[in-house]
């Protein structure tokens, strides 16, 4: 292997085209959309660089129009997956020790024939298949396709320029070799950029791949492939094989030659194929290496001082663009009472404004979302918002699949802050609102603390002494000295406990006010907000000795 120093310089991010009316790119965007949209491909599998076409198809429609197939595509069998892995293997050996500056070379050609040739056939592609407008389609692929795989070249250099220090007279280098096997690289359908990623990010450091692709994203994603081939990959490096995720992943879970798995997907499939590999752990060559991004749900909580306009407009892009098919979508907000209807009328003037249709109408923000089995799990979440008693639809909550998979841009407002829109991943233009009370409840998941906030009256001074005294006593016992997030823990449970036996027999005006901001672990502290306007404090040990009268003449605001 050789593992010469060679610095690349630090790329900046590929240019974002604006496709503006009468724009010469707009004009060879609509062409490319007019070419594709005219021919149906016949995608076959594609291992150790010869197309295979195995009889057992499945159809690409545009989510849009799903009665216009794009194309026919072959699945793998168990014999193909075999093909791809052995394939894969005989490639390791002369792709692992190619010089790094000439495997870095083929990631640019890669990058240069999306950026110049190929960048308006890749974006009509993704458009059609998997159903985005031309500025979305146009972030994803061409540019971050383009960024990932220059950057990885920039900092592949890094890696490999990063060498032990050598004393007088010892000569100390660190060589770098791929993994014994083969990387599994299972992409999703919403980020055609990923798709590369997963698989040029290894074999930029050597590695091979067997990439299934989603059935969902096979169109783009095979044209890919295509161009992988032209820039120079050679045969096996990456073996294209779409078929049904359970028959591949018995196949590839069960090889002796399993490496690595890098995948980006649903949490439920990643948890099948993890629990597999660790199932079959004695039987692998060396320990698969394991990278997995999966579901996530999204937030925006506002703060009462938040600009009302921006809020709306976070809501209406965060959530709603590409349909809330990404895992960083805003799929739950947090707003204040003081702050909902203002925020409410923006976002119900923006959403008049938007269209949803046919990517091929450049002014349609919304477009379809990307299967029928989407559709129907989207709509049966805005269905249980509108039979749910805590629960309403602000905006939207229509969808007709009857020639795309259309569903509005949705809006429910909910009482519950547990509710079931609220904690689960959707994946679809669906935002469920939490109006929260600026001076409510607040409760503080991961430390069992619940903080409860109302105006002042008047104080017991029999209580505030009791658990100030008990409070210092706990100080005092770990002397701020490896104070931990347990010990936190520990005393805010007993706090709200005995104020929990206490409230049964005191007046309604009777309050805790106790406002932890956080922990401060590093200088063993907590961090109080205390009372009256005052800035935050640090309370320290110096307060247990000073005097009762002290004290009270302080009541107590630093720690209640």
């Amino acid at each position: 292997m050789d593992n010469a120093i060679f610095s690349f310089p630090k790329p900046i991010n590929e240019p974002v085209k604006a496709y503006a009316p009468g724009s010469s790119e707009k004009s060879s965007l609509k062409k490319a959309l007019a070419q594709l949209s005219s021919e149906e491909w016949d995608i076959p599998l594609v291992i150790g660089g010869k197309e295979i076409r195995t009889g057992n198809t499945g159809k690409v429609v545009m989510p849009h129009d799903h009665h216009h197939v794009l194309a026919t595509y072959h699945k793998a069998g168990e014999k193909e997956v075999q093909m791809a892995i052995d394939a894969a293997m005989k490639a390791h050996k002369e792709w692992s020790e190619l010089p790094w500056v000439e495997r870095a070379s083929v990631m640019l050609r890669v990058a240069e024939l999306l950026s110049i040739k190929y960048r308006y056939i890749l974006n009509a592609s993704v458009m059609l298949g998997q159903s985005k407008n031309p500025f979305q389609a146009e972030i994803d692929a061409p540019c971050e396709l383009i960024d990932f795989l220059r950057f990885s070249t920039f900092y592949a250099s890094q890696v490999y320029a990063d060498q032990p220090y050598s004393e007088t007279g010892i000569l100390n280098r660190m060589e770098y070799r791929a993994l014994e096997g083969f990387v599994f690289s299972l992409t999703p359908f919403n980020f055609t950029s990923i798709a590369s990623n997963l698989n040029m990010a290894p074999a930029m450091m050597g590695n091979v791949a067997v990439w299934k692709p989603s059935t969902t994203a096979i169109h783009s994603n095979y044209f890919l492939m295509k161009v992988f081939r032209e820039a120079g990959l050679p045969d096996g490096v990456v073996n294209f094989i779409p078929g049904q995720g359970s028959v591949i992943g018995k196949v590839i879970t069960a090889s002796r030659d399993l490496g690595g798995f890098h995948f980006t997907g649903s949490t439920s499939t990643f948890n099948t194929l993890w629990r597999q590999i660790g199932e079959n752990l004695g039987h692998y060559k060396s320990y698969p290496k394991i990278v997995g991004e999966t579901g996530g749900k999204n937030f925006i909580f506002v703060h009462p001082s938040a600009p009302a306009l921006e809020v709306a407009t976070a809501i209406v892009r965060g959530a709603f663009e590409y349909q809330g098919q990404k895992c960083s979508a805003g799929s739950r907000a947090y707003i204040p009472a003081s702050l909902w209807k203002e925020v409410k009328d923006y976002v119900g003037d923006m959403l008049k404004e938007i269209k949803m249709g046919d990517v091929q109408d450049f002014t349609n923000f919304v477009n379809a979302v990307i299967d029928e089995a989407s559709f129907d799990n989207i709509m049966s979440y805005i269905d249980y918002a509108k039979q749910s008693p805590d629960a309403e639809i602000v905006f939207g909550g229509n969808g007709d699949k009857s020639v795309g998979y259309f569903v509005e841009p949705t809006v429910i407002r909910t009482t519950d802050p547990m509710f079931k829109s609220m904690v689960e991943e959707i994946f679809g233009p669906v935002i469920t609102i939490y109006v929260y009370d600026d001076n409510g409840i607040f409760e503080v998941y991961g430390t069992s603390l619940i903080i409860r906030q109302t105006p002042v009256v008047q104080y017991l001074q029999q209580d505030i002494e009791y658990i100030r005294v008990r409070f210092l006593d706990f100080i005092e016992q770990y002397d701020g000295v490896g104070l931990t997030a347990y010990g936190f823990r520990q005393l805010t449970a007993f706090i709200v406990s005995y104020i929990s036996r206490r409230r049964s027999y005191q007046t309604g005006n009777t309050v805790l006010l106790l406002i932890f901001t956080h922990v401060d672990t590093r200088h063993h502290r907590f961090i109080v907000k205390q009372e009256l306007g005052e800035c935050l404090g640090k309370f320290r040990l110096t307060y247990a000795g000073r005097t009762e009268k002290e004290e009270r003449a302080d009541r107590a605001f630093r720690i209640l």
